[in-house]
């Protein structure tokens, strides 16, 4: 679902606007380097010209509290084929931080009724030319998931332990790597 899609139209009736012909067609804010919203762009357009922009990470536990693990697709814009720990991803023109993340959790766990993530802090990326505002959330997702076949290639719910071992022998993608390092340090103070 789009970001359009999941915020309806603004007459009040159910959305059902075209979705964008590809991902690279998507409608994102741009931001300054202090997260304020500056003007708009397709995605396409923000990843080719480094342009800063919002993204969402969420941390998924199951209810045995092990982190939901996934290879991304070889067709991803953005680290194709690279492991993640979190599921996630931009925020539309318009949409919220966390609107977006609890769109992204359920269509990458291919799951309805998720319970609001709960956000844990936020940072500015920056790696490899590229840069954008991202939002760490959490979230419980006790039911059964289906990933998106789009976006997930393989996945499994891994212990911290198993997490944590992976680390140096798996290739992540680098802002999820980032954003988990800044977060098992914020937990170990």
């Amino acid at each position: 679902m789009t970001p359009a899609q999941a915020a309806g139209s603004s007459s009040g009736s159910p959305a059902s606007p075209v979705p964008p012909a590809s991902p690279a067609d998507e409608i994102l804010d741009l931001v300054d380097a202090s997260d304020r919203v500056i003007g708009r762009a397709p995605r396409g357009e923000v990843y080719a010209k480094g342009l800063l922009h919002r993204c969402v990470f969420v941390l998924a536990r199951d209810a045995d509290d092990r982190i939901f693990v996934h290879r991304r697709t070889p067709v991803k814009l953005v680290f194709p084929s690279l492991y993640d720990m979190f599921v996630g991803g931009v925020v539309g023109a318009g949409e919220s931080y966390d609107a977006a993340a609890l769109r992204e959790a359920e269509e990458e766990l291919g799951v309805c009724g998720l319970p609001a993530p709960t956000p844990l802090f936020s940072f500015l990326y920056q790696g490899s030319g590229q840069g954008w505002w991202s939002r760490v959330y959490e979230v419980r997702c006790a039911m059964p998931v289906h990933p998106q076949e789009s976006e997930v290639a393989w996945h499994d719910f891994l212990t911290d332990e198993q997490l944590a071992h992976r680390l140096g022998a798996w290739e992540w993608v680098p802002d999820g790597l980032a954003a988990y390092r800044r977060l098992t340090a914020r937990r170990a103070r």
